[in-house]
């Protein structure tokens, strides 16, 4: 499968945020990977996961939730959850207005502080979410009410020696739908070697195959065989 990368900007909250999309003709469904930073999404060691999703048969967009600016101005804005989930819904809008990814069922794949973003985004939005990985993170801020109203197939991918354990297995026992716990090897996914990586590629591929559909008939005006434009890039 040979995949077309390209630059996008994604308008929300009056910023564009940066993300790389990489997509096919033929596709089984889009995994967008949740960056709580504002990292090159082409660099990022969310990249390695993305290769991973992609060998799999998934289109990725690898998204920052925050700009260079927020970043550097606000050490602790990856923690501001419900800008952060807004800005997850938003870009599940947009995805639905650009034509070569209307007919891919969206999971999400998110990290760190992000994993309470995708959580409160999947309970506002669920019928455009269809499965989501968090890799280890902070489910636990999208806080109790939400997770017990989650009812988006969810799998958590933990290290056997995480710290965070108790915590994660806390927030773990409140989601209300189905959910999934797999361990892996290791402790820390900022610092994951090539093994780890590859563990939680496969776990995270393996969870969105179960969960989303595959493509719906195409409601494009593309001529047979011919694949649609894709997305216009945002601002440099």
């Amino acid at each position: 499968m040979k995949l077309r990368n390209t630059l996008i900007g994604i308008s929300t909250d009056n910023v564009w945020l940066d993300g790389l999309l990489s997509h096919a003709p033929d596709v089984r469904a889009l995994a967008v990977i949740l960056q709580p930073d504002a990292a090159d999404p082409a660099h990022a060691r969310e990249a390695a996961i993305a290769r991973s999703l992609q060998s799999h048969g998934f289109a990725t967009l690898t998204l920052n939730l925050l700009t260079h600016y927020e970043q550097t101005r606000d050490p602790d804005a990856r923690f501001n959850v419900p800008q952060l989930a807004n800005r997850v819904v938003a870009a599940a809008e947009w995805i639905g207005h650009q034509p070569p990814l209307t007919p891919l069922a969206i999971g999400l794949f998110a990290s760190d502080t992000t994993c309470a973003a995708a959580i409160r985004a999947a309970v506002r939005i669920p019928e455009r979410i269809g499965a989501i990985v968090c890799q280890a993170g902070r489910p636990d801020l999208a806080g109790a009410a939400q997770l017990r109203a989650l009812h988006v197939p969810t799998r958590f991918i933990v290290g056997r020696d995480n710290p965070q354990a108790a915590m994660l297995h806390q927030a773990y026992g409140l989601i209300g739908g189905t959910h999934d716990w797999q361990a892996i090897d290791g402790n820390d996914p900022a610092h994951a070697g090539d093994h780890e990586i590859e563990q939680t590629g496969r776990l995270a591929a393996e969870w969105l195959q179960q969960h989303l559909p595959l493509p719906r008939a195409a409601e494009s005006a593309a001529s047979p065989g011919e694949q649609p434009p894709l997305p216009h890039p945002g601002p440099a």
